[in-house]
């Protein structure tokens, strides 16, 4: 279970101080229109450049409050973070990618979906990339309201799309590129899934279901965490620093090896010692993931500043270049400015406003311990991997969640295996037998994991009472109570992750039309 509510969580999550955080906000875009205001003092359309960096400021705040809590959710589900713990450890990681491997070029338009080159108005562009950002921004403030985390680069690639078609006609967006998009609402969630829910149960089969945890736990758990570690070093330098070193992918692979090794090497020791003290459950097993998680938060994070700080700056960077060049631009430039207030900007939204998503995604789905979160964690990095050297294109939020929901309906399958084996079990007895059975199987059904072990030991003390056989008792002793995935929240993040593209596009299209009317 997750820890109490300290000061900082309280703080974070009150409604009482929600005025104060919202006050903070806006305290930061106004610090940001006086900023760039100095910075763009004598330059032309400097007014419009100071409104684009507030939406920028104002996008970068959404990410973080958004899609932020899929890299920290599963860690503070599980209890292996506080929330206020994940809120710091996470602005700082996100904010550290975004300035160190955020790079200094950045692709304006966002997956190539549009053809710049069918713009010759500079001043429609400039229309166009701030439409594209405020629709972008407030579809992520909706969901984020609705609690609902979504894609924040469907929702740039949305806005794009949406303004590019008002500027430009149908035949402006590149649709083969759309198609790809589309593909990766299934890819995305279906590939973390699966993975997170092939991990969890490779784990409840060499650990958890045996007998003694203690010697499987020594055995496999460095395995386990060593190809974590080479997962998350490979990741990282696919994902997170490949705008400062340029890998090949065996490149990466072996920078991931070697993390690997010695990772496996210190959880071996670790294990080892641990191994005495340990209590010999779940429980016990669940303590020795706790600070791979607290890494694979911190890393995620980090990749996530990296990579999806252009979301918010990328926009904007080419709303800077196009004003300053007086030209359309398909590839920016990153002022440093421009960079902070991305970099800023996500470590805002994220404490002011991330808790709630964070909850959502790490308790409100489906209950997550340690184990459960370490194979989402563990599955994000993985699918990052496949997926980048198949070509597909896929959303780390979808991954995330699609892991969160992986792992909830694997423990709905072994929950309905375990009713499945309640019904065989009493097939198997004849009328009289059910009778004495069916009091105990009923007991067996609303106990805890603690009073299965109990049950059991006194079944085999009283078989006459209970005719239960020796290959029966060992299948109940395989069993274990698991909550089922809340659909509400199914519905709600499957319906807000289809109308992504098109609301942002909309709202896009409307702003677009809009910016166009007031300012020619």
């Amino acid at each position: 279970m997750a820890p109490k509510s300290g000061f900082l969580d309280t703080l974070l999550t009150s409604p009482s101080t929600e005025r104060y955080r919202v006050g903070f906000s806006f305290l930061f875009l106004l610090g940001i229109w006086l900023v760039v205001g100095q910075l763009s003092s004598g330059m032309p359309n400097s007014m419009l450049l100071m409104a684009a960096a507030v939406i920028g400021g104002y996008m970068a705040i959404n990410i973080g409050a958004n899609d932020v809590a899929n890299n920290v959710g599963p860690a503070v589900g599980s209890g292996a973070l506080s929330l206020g713990g994940a809120v710091l450890i996470a602005a700082v990681f996100e904010a550290g990618g975004a300035i160190i491997a955020g790079g200094d070029v950045v692709s304006t338009i966002k997956g190539g979906i549009i053809a710049a080159d069918r713009l010759d108005d500079v001043n429609a562009f400039v229309w166009l990339m701030t439409a594209a950002l405020l629709a972008g921004a407030l579809w992520l403030n909706l969901a984020t309201w609705m609690g609902a985390p979504v894609s924040t680069t469907h929702s740039i690639v949305g806005g794009v799309l949406g303004a590019g078609i008002a500027a430009g006609g149908w035949g402006i967006a590149d649709w083969g590129v759309m198609a790809k998009i589309v593909a990766s609402w299934v890819i995305s969630p279906v590939m973390g899934g699966v993975l997170a829910a092939l991990f969890l149960y490779a784990i409840k089969k060499t650990v958890l279901y045996r007998q003694n945890l203690i010697p499987a736990a020594r055995t496999f758990v460095p395995w386990l965490v060593a190809i974590m570690a080479w997962a998350f070093g490979t990741y990282l330098m696919v994902k997170g620093v490949k705008k400062i070193i340029e890998v090949d992918f065996l490149g990466a692979s072996l920078v991931g090896l070697a993390v690997a090794a010695v990772v496996f090497v210190v959880m071996r020791i670790s294990v080892g010692r641990r191994a005495a003290t340990m209590e010999n459950s779940a429980a016990g097993v669940n303590t020795l993931f706790t600070w791979p998680l607290i890494f694979a938060a911190a890393l995620l994070s980090f990749a996530h500043g990296a990579n999806d700080v252009a979301n918010a700056i990328g926009p904007l960077a080419a709303i800077n270049d196009a004003l300053s060049a007086g030209a359309v631009v398909t590839a920016a430039a990153i002022p440093l400015w421009v960079m902070l207030v991305g970099a800023l900007g996500l470590a805002v939204g994220l404490m002011l406003f991330g808790p709630r998503l964070i909850k959502t995604v790490g308790s409100e789905i489906t209950e997550l311990d340690k184990t459960r979160a370490f194979c989402i964690a563990l599955s994000a990095a993985l699918t990052v991997i496949i997926a980048s050297q198949l070509g597909l294109p896929v959303s780390s939020t979808h991954i995330a969640i699609g892991g969160v929901f992986g792992v909830g309906f694997l423990r709905e399958y072994l929950k309905s295996n375990y009713a499945t084996q309640l019904h065989k079990i009493m097939e198997h007895h004849d009328p009289a037998e059910q009778e004495r059975l069916r009091p105990f199987l009923d007991d067996f059904r609303n106990a805890s994991v603690e009073e299965m072990e109990n049950l059991l030991k006194q079944a085999k003390k009283k078989k006459q009472q209970v005719p239960l056989s020796k290959s029966e008792r060992k299948r109940l002793k395989k069993i274990y109570r698991e909550e089922m995935v809340k659909r509400s929240h199914l519905t709600r993040i499957v319906a807000a992750w289809i109308i992504t593209v098109p609301a942002s596009a909309l709202m896009a299209a409307t702003l677009f039309f809009t910016l166009r009317g007031l300012l020619m």
